[in-house]
């Protein structure tokens, strides 16, 4: 068989698309070399991967199996090429950490600290945002690392690592009619307004349980309003105990609630960007922290 990487990439991009003119425009190419590197790609291992016999193309059960094989073929080139880079690119002489903002601050502040020392000359660049803010960064090449909360889906160039978990905190402020009910029922928080995280996109958000609830794209906004009794709120318990809302804020049991409360945080990078000292000092220190 003689099929190629181009080939490969014709065909997974023309099944994430949804069909092959919509993968040349993806790729920046005319539409008969998307289709031709597809056909020949079919010719070279004998069978078809797309049904063709309405209006978009259908992947065949055979086309199914080879766009998981031909996905991992992909992941495992750019792997390789980020190996190559590393080697021929030693140590970076600049890095940018795109950073949550609801990441535990003091705990960059003591890495960051960390890095001062053990790279003198390193121009670091440090950049915050909501999750899918970061997310972007780091896969448009705006950020070399990207550290955040993974609650939802991440662009397929991205590679995922976990470091830790946090709990999130259920919270109310002193004066509000909630914090006279310890252990809340669902019912009871729905008689209030909910205020619930989103990115600044608009692209990721967490599922509300109240009826009524605002969209608020930052977790220590999130924080202020709820002490200014606009309502109730989950956010991660660290930023519930930081020293600026933990006299103002009540938390409540979360006993009563229904879906996952753990969140995970972890480093995302671009599969085909090189591992250097300075970024696999960085992943080993994050897992040191968290």
């Amino acid at each position: 068989m003689n099929w190629t990487i181009d080939q490969l990439d014709a065909f997974v991009t023309a099944v994430q698309q949804g069909s092959f003119s919509a993968a040349a425009r993806k790729m920046g190419k005319a539409q008969s070399r998307v289709s031709t590197a597809i056909n020949n790609l079919e010719l070279d291992l004998g069978f078809e991967l797309f049904d063709r016999s309405s209006r978009l193309p259908v992947l065949t059960p055979a086309g199914e199996d080879m766009y998981i094989e031909a996905q991992a073929v992909l992941a495992q080139c750019q792997r390789m090429c980020s190996r190559a880079m590393t080697v021929s690119t030693g140590e970076e002489t600049m890095f940018t950490v795109a950073i949550d903002e609801a990441v535990p601050v003091t705990a960059f502040e003591i890495m960051f600290e960390a890095v001062a020392r053990e790279f003198p000359l390193l121009k670091l660049t440090i950049i915050n945002g909501s999750q899918q803010d970061i997310a972007q960064y780091a896969a448009s090449g705006k950020a070399d690392i990207g550290v955040l909360f993974h609650q939802h889906s991440l662009p397929e160039n991205l590679e995922f690592t976990s470091v830790g978990q946090f709990k999130h905190s259920l919270i109310v402020s002193r004066d509000h009619p909630l914090s006279a009910i310890p252990v809340p029922e669902i019912q009871d928080l729905t008689r209030y307004r909910q205020l619930v995280i989103r990115d600044r996109m608009g692209l990721g958000q967490a599922k509300p349980l109240a009826s009524n609830y605002w969209h608020i794209d930052s977790y220590y906004m999130i924080s202020a309003l709820v002490i200014r009794g606009l309502g109730w709120a989950l956010v991660p318990e660290h930023v519930a105990k930081e020293q600026w809302y933990a006299n103002d804020l009540v938390e409540l049991s979360t006993e009563a609630i229904p879906h996952p409360l753990m969140v995970e945080i972890g480093v995302v990078k671009r599969r085909d960007k090189g591992i250097g000292p300075v970024m696999e000092w960085m992943y080993n220190e994050l897992e040191k922290i968290f």
